[in-house]
């Protein structure tokens, strides 16, 4: 018999229904007449409550409301990777080409291309026993991505039946498999997941392998590892959304998962230009052959950007299975927040701090928690990394969502507006973020690049921190006033600031540097720090220690060094010891005018 309630009350999104006892909390739903998707969230004796991820405009009192009898779930298959879908999953370019310009109500849960062929490479055979979460058959989804054709995690037994090598629609059966129970599975190329409840695992591993991003304050000061968590939050005009793009760009994960919630459509439009014109830069290949856009721009229904996360994450998660590290860029988890404080006002809820939900900082965690370094179901590793761009407003950091966030992730990158006016990008704030890896990472660093980088980044961090301490002395009295060896500490400072933390993203050799590169990078100002403060503890004056074009050539390495000029920082490091040792020899002999 088919379950029907009745609608009797209609709050934008929110919409209430009686006659629904025969309905489940979170079962997805078609209301109205233009079966609009919707959720339910709640169910008081034969009153349900439902949020609707289409607009309601139009939906009338006395409509009916239609079960399915499973939850708003995902369907996961070839053809995710170079899509754009809205918050629950439907393609967007596919809407357009049927002559939309905007997303027209009642047009069901549409998904990935059902009619399209994929080259299948069968990966067993009859009489094999599989277990949950085994490949079975394999896709060249794109250029750059092998996509594993997968068993249900539910689903085990015996092979009995097996397609040949061919082309095939995602909805042909290629495996029959008999359970113990004797009962009959039918294999396809995709399966359906809730996406709101995480996808199983053997365990979770140890987080131990740094995300390399090519942006030296990230990967030097504060790394982001794999499997990890990390948060931009910063104000308007300061450069998260630049950020995140570039750490999609550049980072070396194998799948980017990108989730413009909330955010303008115009900031979405670059991502959707931008991105097919960009080159991998480790393998040339378009960018988009590994990369996932789900987009919920400000304008689009409120509710389907709050489920556009828990989208992104199931992703995530199914290319994690396949033994894939995947970053998940979620801009902004604000916007998110805002949506959830929206559907919670019209649903009468009690407000917290601000008027956010009570919940807020569990719904974060939850979000944040599928992060991780994992052992799949199949056997085979994988990992999520979550980086959450956060807008505080009046970049306020210690309103709700960016403390609630502050608590959950492993690496804070505090964006600082005066940077951003000062032209100084990416504008991240070196004395208010911080990454809880550093540690973790410290045998990552010795292996794999060098066994004092990250001796020489403290060192350097606490010249920035000594720094910011004498400018408060200096705003009241001046510079002169300082001794020479506390003014040497304010010229490396800004040394560090411009000649390695400020990164010039339209520049072709600045845009990305790799780690080799970096340790080298920072080398070159600790030998010139060591040297020349040691130039100053034997008594000669800052005025003859300080070289212009010295620690010009310092600053304008990041420009001139590459892989292929493997001389170029001993030539460095040969000039700074070529010219601290005359000057301290000129000191000996006396002729030094100290004046």
């Amino acid at each position: 018999m088919t379950r029907q309630g009745n609608i009797i009350y209609i709050n934008g999104p929110v919409v209430k229904a009686d006659h629904m006892e025969g309905f489940m909390v979170r079962e997805m739903v078609m209301v109205g007449e233009k079966k609009l998707i919707g959720e339910v969230i709640s169910l008081e004796n034969e009153l349900g409550t439902v949020q609707v991820y289409e607009e309601t405009t139009g939906l009338k009192v006395g409509e009916k409301m239609y079960g399915t009898g499973k939850p708003l779930s995902l369907k996961l298959g070839p053809g995710i990777i170079g899509n754009i879908f809205d918050g629950i999953e439907r393609p967007l370019s596919k809407i357009y080409d049927s002559g939309n310009r905007f997303i027209p109500e009642g047009i069901g849960l549409l998904s990935i291309d059902e009619e399209k062929y994929w080259d299948v490479e069968m990966m067993v055979k009859i009489g094999d026993q599989l277990k949950s979460g085994e490949v079975f058959a394999k896709v060249q989804e794109t250029s750059m991505i092998v996509h594993k054709i997968m068993i249900t995690p539910e689903v085990k037994g015996k092979v009995v039946s097996v397609a040949k090598n061919g082309s095939y629609k995602i909805s042909d059966i290629l495996v029959i498999l008999e359970g113990d129970n004797g009962k009959k599975y039918e294999l396809n190329m995709f399966q359906e997941w809730p996406v709101r409840q995480p996808r199983p695992n053997i365990r979770r591993m140890p987080i131990e392998k740094l995300l390399v991003t090519g942006q030296r304050i990230i990967d030097t000061f504060f790394p982001l590892a794999k499997g990890g968590t990390a948060a931009i939050p910063g104000g308007f005009g300061t450069g998260k959304t630049i950020t995140q793009h570039q750490l999609a760009k550049w980072s070396d994960a194998d799948i980017i998962v990108y989730i413009g919630c909330g955010e303008r459509g115009n900031e979405m439009t670059e991502v959707l230009e931008d991105f097919p014109k960009l080159k991998d830069p480790s393998t040339g290949n378009p960018l988009m052959d590994r990369t996932v856009l789900i987009a919920n721009t400000s304008n689009m229904p409120v509710a389907a950007r709050e489920a556009s996360i828990y989208t992104g994450i199931t992703i995530a998660e199914y290319y994690r299975d396949m033994g894939y590290n995947v970053a998940v860029m979620a801009d902004s988890t604000s916007r998110w927040a805002e949506a959830l404080r929206e559907i919670s006002g019209r649903l009468e809820e009690m407000p917290a701090e601000e008027g956010y939900p009570a919940y807020l900082a569990s719904r974060l965690a939850a979000f944040y928690e599928r992060a991780g370094y994992f052992q799949n179901l199949n056997g085979s590793e994988g990992s999520i990394t979550i980086i959450g761009a956060v807008s505080p407003a009046g970049g306020d950091f210690s309103e709700p969502v960016t403390k609630s966030t502050k608590r959950i992730v492993g690496t804070f990158l505090a964006l600082d507006r005066e940077l951003a006016h000062a032209r100084h990008f990416p504008s991240i704030n070196w004395l208010l973020s911080y990454s809880n890896y550093i540690p973790i990472l410290e045998e990552w660093f010795k292996e794999n690049v060098a066994s004092d980088m990250l001796q020489i980044r403290s060192k350097l961090m606490g010249i920035l921190q000594e720094e910011n301490k004498l400018m408060d002395i200096v705003k009241l009295v001046g510079e002169d006033v300082l001794p020479d060896d506390q003014r040497i500490v304010l010229e490396i400072a800004r040394l560090i600031k411009t000649g390695y933390l400020q990164q010039n993203a339209f520049h072709p050799q600045d845009l990305y540097t790799v780690l080799s590169l970096q340790y080298k990078m920072l080398k070159v100002i600790n030998k010139l720090y060591d040297r020349v403060f040691s130039c100053i503890k034997n008594g000669i004056p800052l005025s003859k220690v300080k070289n212009e074009k010295l620690f010009s050539d310092v600053i304008m390495m990041k420009y001139n060094a590459s892989e292929e000029k493997h001389e170029y920082f001993t030539e460095l490091i040969d000039k700074i010891n070529h010219y601290c040792d005359s000057i301290e020899d000129m000191y000996k002999e006396g002729s030094v005018d100290e004046s």
